[in-house]
């Protein structure tokens, strides 16, 4: 039977290993998940039509017009991040030969997500424009904060299995995986696998490669001689913050207007390693061309790779109140032009019965540099005042992340034609709703509740089917203190709900003469759950 799941399958490692920029690079640093002050997060972010908060000045940069007050307000933040993680079976009856375990891991993180100030100019006139705003923001507009951990036992494949299989079928050979200058013309993964003993050949041949978790027998087949103590885990951490420097007006009361310069910094680290542990020692014999014997006993491999970026981009907005307390807003955004500099580096060892034939390789550390857009966005709102009773709102925002693109400034014009060309294949438009509710039961309190939804921007698998609809939700809560005076604070809770993640450290590479996977040879499918809470506190003063 073949394994299918309902979401893309994310290949982890040997992915993690190719060096050359991807399609989900390109989403991973474009998307936005707005955190903001805790009011705009309590209530959804649905300000487009609202306004008056810092938090809402990266949504429509209208928002700090309508305050016809100076502010200062800082919003420290704890980020709760929690995975669990079990194998998918392989068979129709759920038995589970691999990754048994369910494990939970978790993460705290400490941030301030937005803080910031703006000063108002009153003109003293009763009609045009009564007011101008100036203002320096800062607001996180994406965080990556994860840790994932995932254990079990594994008779059947290996991670220096399928390396050796790759290996072999890319025809690599031997003699240039073990060249000291191996780095500078071979792909850095095999050279590491090789040279850190994970691999090595056989037979006699220079391009035909058994793991070291492997036996060959008499007969000449080759398959995993044990049960493997296998272990994964990944950290990712940073976040995406947008330094706007902010203008708004006043427009007689009735019209509101600002824009943003937005400078978007991107800072990302993702560690990756994958373990296998002999259970027994003695189930995996190697014998060399003296007889001498030895016995493979653990190997890890580890991966990291770096990330910093900033970007360029203006967003406009307004906001109009015909009256009745109906108010309309509408913000438009510029595609950001982002330079991103990156570097990664891998490593592996390799331990043995006989410490003699231990083996340790680092690869040098990579770098690289380009340049990708993030593409056009717009988000339009609609809100009511409810008088001094509270105020409703709703907000629609899209995205087409099929124009995402990289550029190059080198001569070699085609150098991302392919990754262009699989963006616009498999990614498309993305549709956010948020909708926010505020009540005020009595003077200087407030009740704030929040949602919102995001579709997936993968509409198409690798191989052009169409995806199911997936969903990135928040829910939120919170309350809100206004003194008489000009101290005000805010508190919000919110809960990501995203969609579960199905992945594969290695890829299968057991087949039958037909290409289908053999029965008993299916490479691990982890399912990952993950629960992303975050606690936000405001404090500000109006003045």
């Amino acid at each position: 039977m073949m394994k299918k799941t309902a979401l893309t399958i994310l290949m982890a490692l040997a992915a993690a290993a190719a060096y050359a920029q991807t399609a989900y690079d390109a989403l991973l640093f474009s998307e936005n998940n707005y955190e903001g002050t805790a009011r705009t997060v309590a209530m959804g972010n649905a300000f487009t039509a609202l306004g008056g908060d810092l938090g809402s000045v990266a949504i429509n940069p209208a928002g700090s017009a309508v305050a016809g007050y100076s502010q200062i307000s800082l919003s420290p933040t704890l980020t709760f991040s929690a995975s669990t993680t079990k194998g998918v079976s392989p068979y129709s009856d759920g038995t589970l030969p691999y990754f048994e375990k369910q494990l939970r891991s978790s993460i705290t993180r400490f941030s301030m997500p937005n803080i910031g100030a703006t000063l108002n100019f009153d003109t003293h006139r009763t009609s045009g424009l009564k007011n101008v705003t100036i203002g320096f923001i800062v607001n996180k507009s994406a965080g990556w904060d994860e840790d994932v951990y995932a254990s079990g036992t594994n008779s059947s494949t290996s991670f220096m299995g399928a390396m050796a299989y790759e290996a072999t079928i890319d025809g690599l050979l031997g003699a240039d995986l073990g060249a000291e200058d191996a780095y500078d013309f071979m792909p850095w993964k095999p050279v590491v696998g090789y040279q850190s003993g994970m691999i090595s050949t056989f037979g006699g041949y220079d391009d035909q490669y058994v793991g070291a978790s492997e036996v060959i027998y008499d007969d000449g087949e080759v398959a995993v001689g044990g049960p493997l103590l296998q272990s994964y885990g990944r950290t990712v951490q940073g976040g995406k913050s947008d330094y706007l420097f902010n203008i708004g007006a006043n427009i007689s009361d009735f019209v509101y207007i600002g824009a943003n310069l937005g400078i978007s910094s991107i800072e990302y680290g993702y560690d990756e390693f994958f373990k296998e542990n002999a259970v027994d020692p003695s189930d995996f014999e190697i014998v060399m061309t003296d007889g001498d014997k030895f016995y493979f006993k653990d190997m890890n491999y580890r991966y990291s790779y770096s990330a910093l970026g900033t970007g360029y981009y203006g967003k406009f907005g307004i906001i109009i109140t015909p009256g009745g307390g109906l108010r309309l807003g509408a913000a438009i955004q510029t595609p950001v032009v982002n330079r991103i500099s990156e570097e990664w580096q891998m490593s592996g060892e390799t331990f043995y019965t006989d410490s003699d034939f231990n083996a340790y390789a680092k690869s040098p550390v990579g770098s690289g540099s380009y340049t990708m857009v993030s593409p056009f966005r717009a988000n339009f709102g609609l809100a009511y005042a409810l008088g001094n009773l509270g105020v409703i709102s709703a907000d629609y925002e899209m995205c087409d992340y099929g124009q995402m693109k990289y550029k190059t400034t080198n001569m070699d014009r085609d150098y991302f034609e392919a990754v262009n060309s699989e963006i616009k294949e498999r990614f498309g438009l993305s549709h956010i709703i948020r909708a926010g509710a505020e009540v005020k039961p009595v003077s200087g309190l407030a009740i704030r509740a929040g949602y919102s939804a995001a579709t997936s921007a993968e509409l198409y698998d690798t191989w052009g089917e169409k995806l199911p609809v997936s969903l990135t939700q928040n829910v939120s809560f919170g309350l809100g203190y206004s003194s008489k005076k000009s101290f005000f604070a805010d508190l919000a809770v919110r809960k990501t709900i995203l969609a579960d993640e199905y992945f594969m450290p290695y890829s299968d590479y057991m087949f039958d003469e037909e290409g289908y996977v053999l029965e008993n040879a299916y490479a691990p499918e982890i399912l990952n759950h993950r629960s992303l809470w975050k606690v936000l506190l405001t404090f500000g003063w109006r003045f």
